[in-house]
């Protein structure tokens, strides 16, 4: 019985996959089969092996294709050029003896002589595979995956370097038919990882690569047909069109993630309380329950971002700004920061605006960030007064806003507006966090953020709690924000909605009030 794997490469006879066809015959036809070296960069447990892993057999009816892994290759294997030179050729000639070719003992004896050969340098290594391509009975496509894993090294930046030259002479001197490299840094960015404040940093080792513009996340269709495969053999009686929009929804078409909540919804959820069958676990609130255990454990693909946060202050800066103050960001691809959270697969791009790259991930950085705020005053309030929030295991919001205007007024009353522009926000979401903490979670409504509202939707047992935070800009942008708010409300279903808002005007009536909006009930809060 297949599964969702979420642990390595996937293959469509074990496991639970989305159908890559489509992908690979778009990457043979328009990189492969036009000679194009390029490079597959992507973030973290984004597919980049299972595609290749999958490219390497379709490919095999027209080409010879040698497939290597840089971890393969120890630190001491790019100790200097002829060390790794001779890595190469073994690793090399290796996957040869593996493409199940005859005859292959004539073919390799250049590089077989080179392995033993004293005084082995970069430049002789590509001589030999040169004659190697020019004899072979098939054009040679090479892949190469976690390329990135020797970035740091300047002997494979000079490997690329001879790399380029014998693509541009290729006329003159045979050469892999295509090159693929797959990595999360792209190669132009190499020397960013060797020297990052460094000038040299923006000098590409190999400006011959093509652009690689084939999108390798799910799409809700694709999800869909991969729990159609899932229900033809475990009839859960799901709704399979919902659950992979909301599916979609959460992950934005993440490889790793999409399984990841789809092996919670199989193996997990089903015999727990509130989700004692199949049909119960594959739900909209399922999936709300399999994101929080999975946002609950530490993860290689969570512990990556908070690694690379760490790392790049800047982009820390940027994420913060979106996620808090609900920046505008021009998309700009040649800005570092910018670069660098695509690159990681952290930000995206959203009709000309920078945005993060889905609502796991966004979930995730609030996370990371309330965790660091848990020391503070702020933190330490809202855990004290949860206890009094909470009235027959559910959240009482309307509370929860009451007792926020009162130590908002108490902590922040005399701050001026740039302060709260800033810091309001970001003070009620570390506010909210312990009371909701281990038990719910919330998320900022990315369609609706910018600098002067933002909605906040609260999961806690499976209630949806709508919380409108904005600045406030007089009376019409008020009631124009209620109106927002109501249409919300409608295409969520809810009857009643939260308005905090952070007022200025000096003759402003804090507290908190209740307002009829047609069928709607709208708590206004006013700091």
């Amino acid at each position: 019985m297949r599964y969702f794997n979420v642990e390595g490469s996937c293959n469509q006879s074990e496991h639970y996959m989305v159908r890559l066809d489509d992908r690979l015959g778009r990457i043979k036809g328009l990189l492969v089969d036009r000679k194009k070296y390029f490079v597959i960069n992507r973030g973290r447990q984004f597919g980049k092996t299972t595609t290749l892993k999958a490219l390497k057999q379709y490919l095999s009816n027209d080409y010879i294709v040698l497939s290597l892994d840089f971890q393969e290759l120890g630190t001491e294997e790019f100790k200097d050029a002829e060390t790794f030179a001779r890595a190469f050729a073994k690793v090399f000639t290796r996957s040869f003896k593996n493409s199940g070719l005859d005859n292959l003992d004539k073919l390799l004896e250049p590089l077989t002589v080179f392995i033993e050969k004293d005084n082995a340098g970069l430049n002789d290594l590509f001589v030999r595979l040169s004659t190697l391509c020019e004899n072979s009975p098939r054009p040679i496509v090479l892949m190469i995956d976690e390329v990135d894993s020797a970035g740091n090294n300047q002997v494979f930046i000079d490997f690329l370097a001879i790399l380029r030259r014998y693509y541009l002479n290729r006329e003159e001197m045979p050469a892999f038919h295509s090159v693929i490299l797959a990595g999360v840094y792209d190669i132009k960015n190499l020397k960013l990882k060797l020297r990052p404040d460094s000038e040299h940093q923006y000098n590409s080792p190999w400006n011959i690569a093509a652009d690689f513009d084939i999108d390798m996340s799910f799409s809700a269709s694709q999800i869909e047909e991969m729990l159609e495969e899932y229900e033809a053999d475990h009839h859960t009686g799901m709704d399979i069109k919902e659950v992979a929009g909301e599916i979609y929804q959460y992950t934005s078409g993440y490889p790793v993630l999409v399984s990841s909540i789809c092996k919670q919804l199989d193996e997990k959820l089903p015999g727990t309380e509130g989700f004692e069958t199949m049909r119960a676990a594959w739900t909209k609130q399922g999936i709300e329950r399999a994101v929080n255990n999975i946002l609950k454990k530490s993860s290689p693909l969570f512990e990556s971002m908070t690694k690379q946060l760490d790392i790049y202050k800047d982009l820390r800066g940027m994420i913060e700004d979106i996620i808090y103050r609900g920046r505008k960001i021009t998309f700009s691809p040649e800005q570092k920061s910018i670069s660098l959270g695509l690159m990681f697969g952290f930000l995206k791009e959203d009709n000309g605006r920078v945005t993060i790259a889905n609502r796991m991930f966004e979930m995730c950085l609030l996370n990371l960030f309330m965790a660091e705020e848990s020391g503070g005053d702020v933190y330490a309030q809202g855990g004290s007064d949860r206890i009094g929030f909470i009235k027959n295991n559910m959240l009482d919001m309307e509370l929860v806003l009451k007792k926020f205007v009162e130590y908002f007024t108490e902590i922040c009353g005399q701050k001026d507006q740039k302060f709260i522009e800033k810091q309001g926000r970001k003070i009620f979401l570390i506010y909210l966090k312990p009371i909701i903490n281990g038990t719910g979670n919330y998320y900022i409504e990315a369609q609706t953020r910018d600098e002067r509202r933002t909605d906040i939707i609260v999961d806690y047992r499976g209630e949806q709690f709508i919380v409108e935070l904005k600045i406030w800009h007089g009376n019409e942008y008020n009631e124009r924000g209620e109106e927002q708010l109501t249409d919300y409300l409608e295409y969520y279903h809810k009857d009643k909605g939260y308005l905090l808002s952070f007022n200025f005007n000096k003759n402003k009536r804090t507290g908190v009030r209740k307002i009829k909006a047609g069928s709607k009930t709208i708590i206004e809060a006013v700091v």
